[in-house]
């Protein structure tokens, strides 16, 4: 073959100019075609019209959505949708991100029941009637690497979101994916112009000033109260800093939170995150308190624990001058007593070492419970709401019972 192409192009070098243009041309639009198949990074889907310009008739209020995981609480989505200035009418785009899983989102939170009613008189049991309450559209993106979230498709639809959800998955996957990237500055222009955002199970994980970022998987309260420096307990921002944190909206300052607190039994690591969060300082005699590599005072760091099938809605009031939390549970009455309790410590940890079991003298843990769809929390400072129970960690179990 070599001597015959040999003996052509001797005899016809134009021919081998025109069969080397042809082979070029050739390959350039097999890689063109190969490139336009090529599917994008992420995966869209949408239910409603996400091209219809929204026309609020009012600026939305900072306003933020923490959920606890299991079946979503219908009402939770609806108020975030009204504190996004959504009325019948306006239109308005919910988006919802997420790094796996799919649009199921999509439907339960457009439609008024299983028939694709949008009717406000068809709302079920079940499904949120976004329609009904002025929602144009509710979009899914996955973006499940940091090509997609730098993506500028990706970028432009959350952008222009009126509403943002964060679903449930591995909050891992939210800081090795989306931390740092075009989506984080998309994020944080949203929050400044108070858009509300949401999260359930992990996408509650990433809306604290710390978030536990399962970088190496769960961890367990037998494990944290342990050993709460064990390879599992991955923080974040990492090292411990005031800033560089995820999402980090200033309505929850100094907090980490934690999701599916009663149904999984994670008071201890709850406590035990809390404690991470406390600086070193010097008691009595030799006693020094705190974590190596916290930096809050101890009576500071907070934490925030969401049952399952019940959620926080966190907003300003303005008369007030501070955010204020409230809880919504599903109805009919959920399965568990689906509250929420508020952690901080009014001493910090008396042992807190790596390789060591975490120790909190008894009763310097203070747990605040909301059970009730009534009441509401300061949560500037949590003031004039009763302490449920004080608590500490000895012997490594905490004691007495946190519920």
């Amino acid at each position: 073959m070599t001597t015959f192409r040999s003996k052509l192009f001797m005899r016809a070098p134009r021919i081998a100019t025109l069969l080397t243009l042809s082979l070029s041309l050739s390959l350039s639009l097999t890689a063109g075609a190969a490139q336009a198949a090529k599917p994008p990074p992420y995966t869209y889907s949408v239910v409603g019209d996400p091209d219809k310009a929204p026309a609020l008739g009012a600026a939305p209020s900072p306003a933020f959505v923490l959920m606890g995981g299991g079946p979503d609480v219908d009402e939770a989505f609806r108020w975030m949708i009204r504190q996004a200035g959504i009325k019948p009418g306006t239109g308005g785009r919910l988006v919802v991100i997420r790094a796996t899983g799919d649009g199921a989102y999509n439907p339960y939170i457009y439609y008024s029941n299983a028939a694709s009613s949008t009717a406000s008189s068809a709302i079920e049991d079940g499904w949120v009637g976004g329609a009904s309450l002025g929602l144009s559209s509710v979009e899914t993106l996955v973006i499940p690497n940091t090509k997609a979230a730098n993506d500028p498709f990706v970028n432009t639809v959350v952008g222009r979101a009126n509403a943002v959800w964060i679903a449930g998955g591995d909050q891992s996957d939210y800081i090795k994916y989306w931390k740092g990237q075009a989506l984080d500055k998309t994020l944080a222009a949203l929050t400044k112009n108070n858009v509300p955002v949401g999260g359930t199970s992990a996408g509650l994980a990433v809306l604290g000033q710390f978030d536990y970022a399962a970088l190496k998987g769960t961890v367990t309260s037998e494990e944290a109260i342990a050993n709460p420096y064990n390879k599992y307990m991955t923080l974040d921002p990492a090292p411990l800093a005031v800033s560089g944190g995820f999402i980090a909206p200033p309505a929850l300052a100094n907090t980490i939170t934690d999701s599916h607190l009663d149904a999984r039994d994670r008071m201890g690591r709850l406590v035990s995150f809390v404690s991470r969060l406390v600086a070193p300082y010097p008691g009595a005699g030799s006693q020094v308190y705190g974590c190596s590599g916290g930096l809050l005072a101890n009576s500071a760091a907070r934490g925030i624990g969401v049952s399952v099938e019940s959620a926080l809605l966190v907003n300003w009031d303005a008369g007030a001058g501070h955010y204020t939390g409230r809880r919504v549970t599903n109805n009919p009455a959920p399965a568990s007593e689906a509250a929420i309790y508020f952690v901080n410590v009014s001493q910090g940890p008396t042992q807190c070492a790596s390789g060591k079991q975490l120790a909190v003298g008894a009763s310097a843990v203070q747990i605040r419970k909301l059970a009730d769809s009534v009441s509401t929390i300061n949560m500037s400072d949590w003031s004039g709401f009763p302490i449920y129970r004080s608590v500490g960690i000895v012997g490594g179990v905490v004691s007495p019972n946190p519920y």
